[in-house]
């Protein structure tokens, strides 16, 4: 059994602040004995999962091949970046904060093998990450927010994310979107899956905490941005993205008691704390952007 599950919040909590300060452990102990991630994007089946339930429900004109692709936080691996080349990518970015993701030629092997087994060609891998990197003809940049800056602009087809928004630092998300509506095409589109539940117990306890107190805590491992859902929608569509279509997920009851929520959170109405992820489609607004996709799919 997964004793994640089993560790009381406030436990989990005090663990990862001292990981924080133990960083010659690294995460690779952390992640072993199930108590620290940046995901399950390791395992072949899963990864290769993920990107069809965001690939699968988009159109973009270029989508039958030659799209560039875009994924945000891939955490501890790099498998999409084989499963969007085997799909027909041209080009792709993988930008998170950080240099999480761990090389294991036997891993990416695995799943070049899986994707094989899907009826796709997959890549060749390499001995070493850049080089399996440039069989798909990917990067991999780990500054976040300086990392968008420097893509092209209109230059990306197609952009995803798994459970990675919510960990965007408060004070960059916004321009974080600005620079995701920037980079895209008019012809573009971006799917998120968002989770708005804390990554302490599941719940809503990462919303105890003061403003101040709570922007102290950097761990990736559980640090969420703590954007409520009609908040992180109005963000959207604010930086000039259109919602082609948003499907929220609901508790049916609230699971932290409002009383010890701290403000502004326990002012909300129960129906917005009650949102506990959602998955959105997101378009640009630009009034040009109906004319464009038409003129593109005729001239692919």
């Amino acid at each position: 059994m997964n004793i994640k599950k089993r560790i009381p919040w406030q436990l989990k909590l005090l663990a990862k602040l001292v990981i924080d300060r133990v960083p010659f452990v690294g995460n690779a102990f952390w992640t072993h004995i199930k108590l620290y991630s940046l995901g399950a994007m390791e395992q072949p089946e899963y990864a290769y999962k993920v990107f069809r339930q965001h690939f699968d429900v988009v159109e973009f004109p270029r989508k039958i091949g030659g799209f560039t692709f875009l994924e945000l936080g891939p955490g501890d691996s790099l498998f999409t970046a084989l499963v969007a080349h085997a799909l027909g990518a041209s080009k792709v970015y993988l930008i998170d904060a950080g240099a999480y993701a761990r090389y294991d030629s036997g891993k990416y092997q695995a799943m070049a093998d899986f994707i094989a087994k899907q009826g796709l060609a997959p890549p060749r891998i390499g001995g070493n990450l850049e080089d399996t990197l440039e069989g798909c003809s990917a990067k991999y940049l780990t500054k976040g927010l300086y990392s968008l800056r420097a893509i092209p602009s209109q230059s990306l087809d197609f952009v995803f994310s798994q459970n990675v928004l919510e960990h965007v630092r408060r004070a960059e998300f916004t321009q974080t979107q600005q620079e995701l509506n920037r980079i895209l095409r008019p012809t573009g589109v971006c799917s998120h899956v968002v989770d708005l539940k804390d990554h302490l117990g599941y719940a809503l306890n990462n919303l105890r905490f003061s403003k101040n107190i709570w922007e102290t805590f950097a761990s990736p491992g559980f640090y969420t941005n703590r954007i409520r859902y009609s908040e992180m929608l109005a963000i959207f569509e604010s930086v000039g993205f259109c919602i082609e279509h948003v499907q929220p997920e609901f508790w049916a009851t609230l699971p932290t008691p409002k009383h010890v929520l701290a403000e502004p959170y326990r002012e909300l109405p129960d129906d917005e704390l009650k949102v506990k992820g959602f998955k959105i489609v997101l378009r640009k607004s630009s009034s040009k952007n109906i004319s464009a996709r038409l003129e593109e799919a005729t001239n692919p």
